[in-house]
């Protein structure tokens, strides 16, 4: 037996083992190029495996939002009726030359694996820092650090009552929700890092924090620091973004720190390298992001970021019959550039080396990688939204209309149809884009 292994269940290993299952598929019903390629036949013993330790496919874009918990879908109902096998286990070891993974199960036994072709789709992490206090840092990166930070939201008005010296002055105890919820740390929130994530996270902590504080008589003391390394917050997305997101943060009233960083944290303040020390019950570190571990095990070259180099096919360089896709790869998009740490990228990577790993068992030819225009779609919680597109980072939308072509991009568009294998590999195709034209 023939088996493609995809290693991830994110987008891209999603993405990876369906677009797999439909050509061969489409080559064991004698359709020309499985459902749409060139060439090709195969037998019913060619499979697909996905391995990974999730039962779930986290929608990540959407872990800065309230209610994290309900932002997954199951994987077998998205790829056990497209025929991907599903094996739940970590990898931790890779061996390209006999074509063997090792993978341990949630029992802790250990089992391995053969595979023709392997798709790595691991995914990202984020690179949290080793500074005093570390462990009061929240983050969204994922499904359990973003359900922890929801818990800790709404246990803030039952934490205890902040020591005398971060109180406001002659402050009534009498206001409502007594001195417990005037306390300034208590409806404070520090965001590390102004990135697409340090601004979806900022902004909609605003919206969040004042819907917990406001039955404590405490909206109004809702305060949010963003805090950035760089000159200038936000300098990641491009000069024209700028105004755009000054603006957002400024009719939120969030507070913006540049050219520092945080060297400690307490569990109710937050010290800078300038030297101040900030009040605050909440801190969240969105800066900094790696490919997870086990791109590590794949003998390959890596970028600074450990995103393992692939060519115009995906393949990744110098190891024969393994693909790599999503945040696992570094892959060049046209014009010089090459891909970003981004949902907008992991679809069609993963698409592409799901197809091209199963082309070579077919023997037919690969399809280069050839991804859309590079976007850029941020939710700035109740200032509305930024769309803008190119590497120039044109604006195109900001407000409300760039809010609602946010929300259906992460609502809609990116969700793969659950309980439907016929639609499934439909989409799967590489052809296809799962973002739709510039709604301008």
């Amino acid at each position: 037996m023939s088996e493609i292994v995809v290693v991830g269940g994110g987008f891209a290993g999603v993405w990876a083992a369906a677009a797999a299952a439909r050509l061969l598929k489409g080559a064991r019903q004698g359709v020309p190029g499985g459902v749409g390629g060139t060439g090709g036949t195969a037998g019913p013993e060619h499979t697909v495996r996905l391995v990974t330790p999730e039962d779930d496919m986290v929608i990540r874009p959407r872990l800065y939002e309230a209610d994290p918990h309900t932002m997954r879908v199951p994987l077998d109902r998205i790829l056990g009726p497209a025929g991907v096998r599903r094996t739940a286990a970590a990898v931790t070891a890779i061996d390209t030359d006999r074509r063997t993974l090792t993978a341990v199960d949630r029992t802790g036994g250990a089992r391995e694996i053969a595979y023709d072709g392997l798709v790595l789709a691991t995914g990202s992490r984020l690179v949290r820092p080793e500074i005093p206090g570390a462990g009061h840092l929240h983050d969204v990166d994922t499904l359990a650090g973003a359900t922890a930070l929801d818990a800790h939201l709404h246990a803030l008005p039952d934490f205890p009552e902040d020591p005398p010296e971060d109180r406001p002055k002659n402050l009534p105890k009498d206001r409502p929700g007594g001195t417990s919820a005037a306390s300034p740390a208590r409806w404070t929130a520090v965001v590390v890092g102004s990135g697409a994530t340090g601004l979806e996270v900022a902004t909609e902590l605003v919206h969040r924090l004042r819907a917990i504080a406001a039955p404590h008589g405490a909206a109004d003391r809702v305060r949010v620091v963003l805090v950035e390394r760089a000159a200038a917050v936000g300098a990641s997305l491009g000069a024209p973004a700028a105004p755009v997101i000054a603006r957002a943060l400024a009719d939120l009233g969030i507070e913006t720190r540049a050219g520092v960083t945080v060297t400690a944290v307490e569990a109710d303040a937050v010290t800078l390298s300038d030297g101040s020390r900030l009040p605050a019950r909440t801190a969240v570190w969105t800066a900094g992001v790696r490919a997870a571990e086990p791109a590590g095990l794949v003998p390959g070259r890596h970028d600074e970021a450990g995103r393992l180099e692939v060519d115009a096919f995906l393949r990744v360089t110098g190891v024969p019959e393994v693909w790599a896709a999503g945040d696992a790869a570094t892959a060049p998009t046209g014009h010089g550039h090459r891909t970003v740490f981004s949902c907008q990228y992991a679809i069609p990577l993963g698409k592409f080396a799901g197809h091209n790993a199963a082309a070579a068992l077919l023997g037919v030819e690969p399809e280069p990688f050839a991804p859309g225009p590079y976007v850029i779609c941020l939710d700035l919680g109740d200032a509305g939204g930024l769309y803008a597109t190119g590497w120039e980072r044109a604006v195109q939308l900001t407000g409300d209309e760039a809010k609602k072509y946010k929300r259906a991009v992460t609502e809609q568009w990116i969700y793969p149809p659950l309980d439907d294998g016929p639609e499934l590999l439909r989409q799967a195709d590489h052809r296809l884009r799962t973002r739709r034209s510039n709604p301008v």
